[in-house]
């Protein structure tokens, strides 16, 4: 297995930034759900703190940071979920969208808590405390 140096290799990483720009795509081209702007930015945000979150944890080169960027970035899924229920109970997307959309949301919180669970079982400690003495 190949090591990781960047964090836009982590399959989660990559299937975080596709459910952004789906949702930004979705909501931004419906021009009822576009003028609704708390909604819109919320879901905006949310998305996009999933995979900003991945990444600012994977630079901060030690594994407890990680771990804890990894678990806003599960949290954020989580939001964006439920704000999928208020655009679907809005009707600003159909149930095939929605479908779709909470999917994604949920394999991505699936496979981060996976990662997490990881994390957690493993000795390594980040690049930050490699030339570090005991």
């Amino acid at each position: 297995m190949a090591t990781i140096t960047k964090f836009e290799e982590l399959e989660v990483w990559q299937l975080a930034r596709e459910l952004a720009n789906q949702i930004f795509e979705l909501f931004t081209s419906s021009e009822a759900f576009s003028r609704d702007f708390k909604l819109r930015d919320q879901i905006n945000g949310s998305s996009g703190s999933v995979m900003d979150n991945i990444a600012e944890g994977f630079e901060s080169s030690g594994r407890n940071e990680f771990i804890n960027f990894l678990t806003y970035s599960k949290g954020s899924a989580g939001e964006v979920k439920s704000q999928l229920y208020r655009a679907l109970d809005r009707k600003y997307i159909t149930q095939e969208q929605f479908d779709g959309l909470y999917e994604k949301a949920d394999i991505i919180g699936k496979k981060t808590g996976a990662f997490i669970n990881y994390l957690n079982s493993t000795d390594h400690k980040g690049t930050k405390f490699k030339n570090r003495k005991s």
